[in-house]
């Protein structure tokens, strides 16, 4: 655990360069908007330990799997979103040297990533070894307003020398991912062009054929005055800037403002890419630095208005909280359907950027109650796009008749993992994105959408259940085998727990929705019919033979659902007796020994009694709940979040906050060290719920939200808003009482504490604070 940076409510402050945790750091302080992400990489020259990253959505590659493609079924490739043409460059030369943060003596140094108005801010002395002395302070924004560009004010002043100084902006296409399987490059040039500081070059992908055009536009003033100035253009492969040499002065600034942009055929016609760049930049730049800083600074005010969390009495869960929300919002805005959410965002290139089940497990209910329904929508049409794709991939496998299987990790829908464990065996996902569609039907009511999309996907999704099972003729039930469960540090079991249930939910979800659309659309339910060939009768006779008949390992004298078959034949030891030189486990252990062991990486019994709470009484979760944390290692990003759900719920309190914080800080506090290969996006999402479901206790049921709120011990109070049936509320708990406003919306009733409470249009309500009651 690292604890370097500045606590602060609206600010991540590095004060002091730490070299050491440059990566990390660079993590921290990525900057997206939906349509391109950057690292918190330096402008200029760093030798030093750094991964540069610089992402456009939607552009990847199918990076040639090193391992399995022999196997029958198994994908060819891993898809990456690819490191694109760094924009941000500005190469510096005083005089005769390169100024490099790792070869000159660094004084006040701070990088701050500013997430009230949206930027990154760096600034510190250099001493070069000359002697020669200058102050840097460099200010980027990667604009949600006008998405496809970023812009940079890079400011020097000489403190001790009059001289000359060579600025150099540039666009570097030559570049890689880090972890590309083959050392391989992905990027081949297609054209190239500079001009008065200006310069552009278009990128296409190889085998997938995406093309990026990036360009550049810049502008220096003197003593706050624009400068006339003679620019030297440079080409070389995948390479453009310009060159500029400038007099200066002692204590005089010049600064130099870089507006840049993305434009990807993703959105735009190839033919159309330098001209479109051009008149882009000829846009923003008229618009100037200024006024794009201050446009970011509005956008992101109607954001923070909508979906701030104000916590009182804890600046690092205050800080803490932001940022998850801050990374949130810069990696998904919803308005490209063609879009998701790869684990880590903008941030880094781990996991490949691709989509996982993280999403609907995850993402789905944030999104939910923080921004508009279409939002979340767009998010479960993503997958219905791809559902010929899903059926395509069990197929593969040797399954039929319109059988689904989602795969594991995708961009197009086609499964592009490379463990066989977790691609073939991890088909627990299929479940999560069942449940997404009946987690946005129940928080919204929107039944509608099981007609015009969600059918068809459930219907899939049991096909393969249907066909996944077999009958066991020992048990006289039906059983899963060779499965692997959320606990990836368990493969190829029999009768995951998690799984099985799940399999049965969906089986029964879907029945549900059905018997809803044939009462309200009979004409758009045979269509359905005839879509999909659905034959009723004889599906859901065994549909519902499976979930009469399937099996469910557990043992009766400790009152716990085994996370699979022989679960108790392992020797059981908690967490709390590991050494602590032992940890974490998947550094520090060989994987047979992890597999052989009864450590848990993240919630896996506990994951369905999260999703399936009404299904168990309280002491069952609790009983289930008191065996599995303590043998829970919770080196999955994901796995904090729903033990504090799940220990607020059962009133555990102090463990509920430790969690979350876990959670709230992972990045930050470089938890897990893995920060340095980008944040945990997708887990973000994870620290909201464990916030709004567990401090603050909301479920919603039958079309009403139900709130069991508690202040943990050290905060004086936290408030949370939430879009729910038309209305916008704002719910804040106090050790004293909870108060609950209606900020805009109708008429509309809410639970607080079992109790039904009546929120008239613009009204607050006040209770008194109570012991939070299972919700």
């Amino acid at each position: 655990m690292k604890n370097y940076l500045k606590h602060d409510e609206w600010c991540i402050i590095e004060e002091g360069f730490h070299r050491e945790f440059n990566e990390i750091t660079e993590s921290v302080c990525s900057l997206g908007n939906g349509r391109m992400g950057q690292r918190g990489n330096f402008e200029e020259t760093f030798t030093g330990k750094t991964l540069q990253g610089n992402y456009v959505a939607g552009v990847y590659y199918p990076d040639k799997t090193r391992v399995g493609w022999w196997k029958n079924g198994y994908p060819e490739y891993f898809a990456k979103v690819l490191n694109a043409a760094n924009w941000i460059g500005i190469k510096v030369e005083i005089e005769d040297e390169i100024l490099d943060l790792n070869n000159c003596e660094v004084n006040d140094f701070t990088r701050v990533l500013n997430m009230k108005d949206g930027y990154l801010e760096r600034s510190f002395t250099a001493i070069l070894a000359s002697g020669k002395q200058v102050r840097v302070n460099s200010k980027r924004i990667n604009s949600i307003v006008d998405d496809e560009s970023g812009a940079i004010r890079y400011s020097i002043t000489p403190l001790n020398f009059d001289g000359k100084i060579v600025l150099t902006p540039f666009i570097d296409g030559d570049i890689k991912n880090k972890d590309a399987n083959y050392d391989e490059k992905f990027w081949e040039e297609i054209q190239k062009e500079t001009a008065f500081a200006e310069g552009y070059i278009e990128l296409a992908t190889k085998k997938t054929g995406f093309h990026v055009l990036t360009g550049q536009r810049f502008e220096i003033f003197q003593n706050g005055k624009s400068v006339d100035f003679q620019g030297f253009p440079i080409k070389a492969e995948k390479f453009v800037a310009s060159q500029v040499t400038l007099n200066v002065t002692a204590n005089e600034e010049t600064v130099l403002v870089k507006y840049a942009c993305n434009l990807s055929s993703e959105n735009h016609n190839v033919e159309d890419l330098l001209s479109k760049s051009k008149a882009y930049l000829k846009r923003i730049a008229a618009k100037g630095f200024d006024k794009m800083v201050a446009e970011q600074a509005e956008k992101w005010a109607s954001k923070w208005e909508m979906n701030d969390i104000v916590i009182e009495g804890d600046v690092a869960a205050q800080q803490g909280i932001r940022f998850n929300i801050f990374q949130m919002n810069q990696t998904y805005t919803g308005e490209d359907a063609r879009l998701n959410i790869g684990p880590k965002g903008f941030t880094g290139e781990k996991y490949g950027g691709s989509t996982y089940w993280d999403t609907e497990a995850y993402c789905i209910p944030f999104y939910l109650a923080t921004a508009d329904q279409q939002v979340s929508r767009n998010l479960l049409v993503y997958r219905w796009k791809q559902l010929g794709k899903a059926i395509e991939n069990a197929q593969k496998l040797g399954f039929k008749d319109g059988a689904a299987l989602y795969p594991m990790v995708t961009m197009n829908g086609e499964e592009c993992h490379n463990e066989w464990e977790i691609t073939f065996e991890e088909i627990h996902r299929n479940g999560a994105i069942a449940y997404a569609i009946y987690d946005y039907v129940n928080y919204t009511g929107d039944k509608k959408y099981l007609g015009e999309y969600g059918f068809e996907v459930l219907l899939g999704i049991a096909r393969f259940w249907a066909q996944r099972v077999n009958w066991s003729e020992a048990k006289k039930q039906y059983v899963m085998l060779g499965v692997t469960g959320p606990n990836e540090y368990e493969n190829n079991v029999n009768n995951n727990f998690y799984t099985n249930y799940f399999a049965v939910w969906c089986l029964k979800y879907v029945i549900e929705a059905t018997e809803y659309i044939k009462s309200t659309d009979e004409a758009r339910f045979n269509e359905l019919v005839s879509i999909t060939n659905f034959d009723e009768t004889n599906e859901f006779g065994k549909f519902q033979h499976i979930i009469d008949n399937m099996y469910f390992p557990q043992s009766e004298e400790l009152g716990v659902y085994l996370q699979q078959d022989g679960f108790l034949d392992k020797e059981l030891i908690q967490v709390k007796d590991l050494p602590a030189s032992e940890r974490p486990i998947n550094q520090k252990w060989s994987w047979d020994r992890i597999l052989r062991s009864c450590f848990i990486k993240q919630a896996d019994v506990l994951q369905g009694m999260y999703f399936f709470e009404d299904d168990f009484d309280l002491a069952t979760i609790k009983r289930n709940y008191d065996f599995y944390e303590p043998m829970t290692v919770h080196e999955s990003s994901l796995s904090p979040c729903v033990h504090s759900i799940l220990a607020a719920k059962l009133g555990d309190k102090a463990r509920s906050y430790e969690f979350y914080n876990r959670a709230a800080r992972l990045d930050l506090d470089d938890y897990n060290n893995d920060t340095e290969d980008g944040c945990h996006i997708t887990s973000m999402a994870g620290t909201w719920m464990s916030l709004v479901k567990g401090f603050g206790g909301m479920r919603v049921r039958d079309g009403k939200a139900y709130f069991s709120p508690f202040v943990p011990e050290n905060w004086a109070s936290f408030s949370f808003k939430v879009r729910f049936g038309g209305n916008l509320l704002n719910i804040k708990t106090t050790s004293d009482e909870v108060i609950i406003e209606n900020l805009a919306g109708g008429d509309t009733s809410i639970f607080l504490y079992g109790e039904e409470q009546l929120l008239t249009e613009k009204s607050t309500i006040t209770v008194e604070q109570k012991d939070a009651v299972a919700v």
